[in-house]
């Protein structure tokens, strides 16, 4: 096995359908190992093929990073554009939220003023109901003023009515002394 053949192992599987044409989700990202695997090179080897072959080596991470990027974008616009649609759906509910308080608003105050006139309608009935009691109380005052003077007049007639028989009764006697 010689020096590069990690890095070609590596190779060989990036191209055999390695990250090539997997997309990696928003977690992965390629991890740098030729930084580490670069500082592991003895100093015998020539420093052409040292560079060359890391040049190539970054230009590949390099795309492959570009193309992590671009599928990370790519998934952050649906990600927006998912939220926008639920703040969309958001606005929509409280939008008929708000048009249903307001229809129940406007429910509440017509059914208020109905209430409000019943309560009109109560207080005249409690009021007229008070002005018959007063009436009726005055009615009663009145046939009982009525009463005692029909009692007055029967005591008067009563009596009147003693003294006739009295007088009667005197006549009655004095015609019969004459007699």
């Amino acid at each position: 096995m010689g020096l590069f053949d990690v890095f070609k192992d590596k190779d060989e599987d990036e191209n055999s359908g390695g990250m090539a044409e997997k997309t990696p989700s928003f977690e992965s990202e390629p991890e740098p190992k030729v930084v580490e695997s670069r500082d592991e090179t003895p100093s015998t080897e020539p420093a052409e093929e040292t560079t060359s072959y890391s040049q190539a080596e970054t230009a590949v991470q390099s795309q492959l990073g570009i193309e992590g990027l671009m599928d990370k974008r790519f998934k952050l616009g649906e990600a927006i554009d998912y939220v926008g649609s639920m703040i969309k759906e958001l606005r929509d509910k409280r939008t008929n939220l708000t048009k249903s308080i307001e229809d129940e608003s406007v429910d509440i105050k017509n059914l208020k003023e109905k209430l409000t006139k019943i309560s009109q309608f109560i207080q005249e009935e409690n009021d007229g109901l008070q002005e018959l009691t007063r009436k009726r109380s005055e009615v009663e005052k009145d046939a009982d003023d009525v009463g005692n003077i029909i009692y007055g007049l029967r005591d008067k007639i009563t009596e009147i009515d003693k003294v006739v028989a009295d007088e009667a009764s005197r006549i009655k006697s004095f015609k019969d002394s004459k007699s």
